[in-house]
């Protein structure tokens, strides 16, 4: 395998569901807030602010650009109320350290979270040594993957070339820019052995051309490049 990532100089990972496994079902208590805050901000009930949650999570990337763009709520009030979760549930993964860390090169997360959750995520993870730097939503300028125009300014603020990067992504539709930039995919899916909470469009898109490789093992699939490289 190690000759398709021979080229690779920057190692790209999204942050949610890609670092940790899906069972953690971490992303449900955010999940949870979120329609809380819509439910409040929009005076509706709880079943419809779940309606209007996933329908502008399907549409603009992030529930947060569609309560935006279509009510003018502030980032910072959204951010700082649906991260405020418990993080206990995630357990450090030094296997997942040590494979991270021997790959050659630079390694970068790109999120749309906020930085502060990223790094109560990475540091119970015990990986936060391991990454340069965090492309969160505010430095994509409140533009959430899958927009083409945030990729292009995570590559250009990092001075990253496409053509000699991979990125790994819980998304399949968050692969098609990076695919066609010329990027590496790698799409990090459910183990199988958990029950996982997800939307049906989430699991979608693993045979998509745009997706190069995929495994449900995102440790032992950096383990097999590192031994080989």
């Amino acid at each position: 395998m190690m000759h398709t990532f021979a080229h690779v100089d920057t190692w790209v990972f999204d942050l949610d569901n890609t670092l940790y496994p899906h069972h953690v079902n971490l992303w449900q208590q955010v999940d949870k807030r979120i329609g809380e805050f819509v439910a409040a901000w929009l005076k509706v009930s709880p079943q419809e602010a779940r309606r209007i949650q996933k329908d502008y999570y399907l549409r603009y990337g992030t529930t947060m650009r569609g309560m935006m763009t279509e009510h003018g709520v502030h980032a910072d009030d959204y951010l700082a109320y649906v991260h405020q979760i418990d993080h206990s549930p995630l357990q450090p993964n030094p296997a997942m350290g040590a494979a991270i860390a021997r790959l050659p090169g630079r390694k970068l997360i790109l999120t749309n979270g906020s930085i502060d959750h990223a790094d109560k995520v990475l540091q119970r993870l015990g990986l936060a040594a391991h990454f340069e730097a965090v492309f969160d939503i505010i430095a994509a300028e409140l533009e959430p993957k899958p927009a083409p125009q945030t990729y292009r300014k995570f590559l250009r603020d990092h001075g990253v070339d496409p053509a000699k990067s991979a990125m790994f992504e819980d998304l399949a539709r968050n692969l098609v820019v990076p695919h066609r930039l010329g990027m590496t995919t790698v799409l990090v899916v459910p183990d199988g052995s958990q029950e996982v909470v997800r939307e049906d469009w989430e699991l979608e898109g693993r045979d998509d051309e745009h997706v190069d490789y995929v495994t449900d093992d995102l440790t032992g699939f950096l383990e097999g490049l590192s031994a080989k490289s």
